[in-house]
């Protein structure tokens, strides 16, 4: 079932479900949650770009943040045509179907660049944390390598999603994105993890060590850490990548 989360069918068909849900889906919850991590990273004229934007409310709460232009891209058509109708009324809001490996803007093009769960779907069907297959390496590396190619020189990457940092930041430490790496944690049954990359900072030496390993071969522990299972999304329990 894991594989269908990479396809557009299947996200096309759960978004035709969903029309009647009020607000849609927030994975990771809703914008409130994280709201005081993001809000230090917009200034006046920060343009945002969200990938993955789903049904989620992200957007326009971004909007009402002061972020303009805001962006969302998703590959799916049923979800882009919906929102594009559903906030018709909001200006400087654009809704596009878009790869986020593909990204059509220009170098430099956003200040802001968004994503909650996005990536997550995409390596849901790795099963080992420690040993990332080399597709799912290329894959989040062609994504990530087009979110630094579309940010402004002292643009701002924020990731959110269940991956602890010791997974999920040796993806994000690679030098070539030309940012630095931090975390923090937002929830409260359990903890979400909020990664923000800011361009134009160097990576510590820690950081530069994770992100060599990715490439290297695993020094695995006795146990690996479990999840809480207080998520109804089914995917989310599968992801420690």
């Amino acid at each position: 079932m894991s594989s269908m989360y990479k396809e557009p069918v299947y996200w096309d068909n759960r978004y035709e479900a969903e029309r009647a849900v009020p607000g849609g889906y927030d994975w990771f919850g809703t914008y409130r949650d994280f709201a005081e991590l993001v809000r230090r990273e917009i200034r006046p004229g920060t343009r945002g770009l969200v990938l993955g934007c789903g049904n989620s409310s992200l957007s326009v709460d971004l909007h009402k943040e002061g972020v303009s232009p805001v962006v969302s891209i998703d590959y799916s058509p049923v979800c882009i045509t919906e929102m594009a109708r559903k906030h018709a009324g909001i200006p400087d809001m654009r809704w596009l179907v878009m790869d986020a490996r593909q990204l059509t803007f220009p170098d430099g093009s956003f200040d802001l660049v968004i994503e909650k769960g996005t990536l997550d779907a995409m390596m849901v069907g790795e099963r080992d944390p420690w040993r990332v297959s080399p597709d799912t390496i290329s894959l989040v590396d062609q994504v990530l390598s087009e979110v630094s190619r579309v940010l402004s020189p002292t643009g701002c990457f924020i990731s959110i999603t269940f991956s602890a940092p010791h997974f999920r930041t040796r993806h994000y430490a690679q030098p070539a994105y030309g940012w630095s790496v931090s975390c923090d944690t937002y929830g409260r049954d359990f903890h979400y993890f909020l990664y923000t990359m800011r361009k134009g900072r160097e990576l510590t030496t820690f950081d530069l060590e994770r992100g060599r390993s990715l490439h290297a071969p695993p020094i695995l522990p006795e146990t690996l850490p479990t999840l809480a299972e207080n998520d109804d999304e089914e995917f989310l329990k599968n992801i420690q990548i």
